[in-house]
């Protein structure tokens, strides 16, 4: 009896054995995934083949959850790219000149109220006109045409201007023409300058006027047309001599006291 024992103690040690290797087989395979790494608390997001080797996603596809550009928005504008149609840019108004005639020289225009009807030729019944002394340049004054109509009017020509009680207009500047006419919509102002009297004192028949009359040109240039204006002039009246000229009518103050 004690050797049937003996006998049988080492056999039943071998079977004992075989069972846990496969038990413990079995408990490998429901853990692992493939690869010998635990695939329980696993983090990452990579997926992975049959095989167990991870892959990355093409490259001309995003990866789930994220834009071709990292996070940029494709359809946006490119930063130094033109704005849209709705950008809110809006185009530069007309140019013209401001309403005052004693505001700073600016080369921007007071702006119109809007024009109704056919333009017309600015003329004394549709502008009001000033006559402001210039302390620069010296011995000048400047002429401000406003359009008080509601319509559009053009400003030909040039002053022509008479002081008190002479017969002849003074002549143009003919470099100050400009490149166009002068186009005033309702509220906007054109301007031009008067050369009164040589800086240099070398002028000749030198009197101080206390009048002034204001024609205006037709698009002809021949001749006045419509009202004349008849700005005023300071009390004590300005200073002419034989050098006197006038320029070209202008958009733009800035402009007009170039010359």
């Amino acid at each position: 009896m004690s050797s049937f024992r003996t006998a049988r103690t080492p056999r039943a040690r071998l079977v004992g054995a075989a069972a846990t290797v496969v038990l413990a087989a079995l408990s490998l395979t429901a853990c692992n995934d493939g690869t010998g790494v635990e695939s329980e608390g696993r983090t990452t997001g990579t997926p992975s083949t049959a095989n167990g080797t991870a892959t990355a996603p093409p490259q001309d596809e995003p990866a789930a959850g994220t834009t071709q550009d990292s996070g940029t928005d494709a359809s946006a504008p490119a930063a130094n790219g033109p704005a849209g149609k709705d950008s809110g840019t809006k185009a530069p108004a007309a140019s013209g000149g401001s309403g005052g005639s004693g505001g700073s020289g600016g080369s921007g225009g007071s702006s119109g109220t809007g024009a109704s009807g056919k333009p017309v030729t600015c003329e004394g019944s549709v502008t009001r006109t000033t006559a402001a002394p210039l302390t620069r340049p010296v011995n000048h004054m400047l002429l401000t045409v406003t359009n008080t109509g509601s319509r559009t009017c053009f400003l030909y020509g040039y002053p022509a201007v008479r002081f008190g009680e002479a017969q002849a207009v003074p002549p143009v500047i003919e470099d100050s023409q400009p490149q166009a006419v002068v186009t005033l919509e309702p509220g906007q102002s054109g301007y031009a300058s008067v050369s009164l009297a040589a800086a240099d004192g070398s002028g000749t028949n030198g009197h101080t006027v206390k009048s002034l009359t204001v024609h205006f040109q037709g698009r002809s240039g021949n001749g006045s047309v419509g009202t004349a204006a008849q700005p005023s002039l300071p009390a004590q009246g300005v200073y002419v001599d034989d050098s006197l000229k006038v320029t070209y009518w202008q958009q733009s103050m800035d402009d007009a006291v170039s010359w």
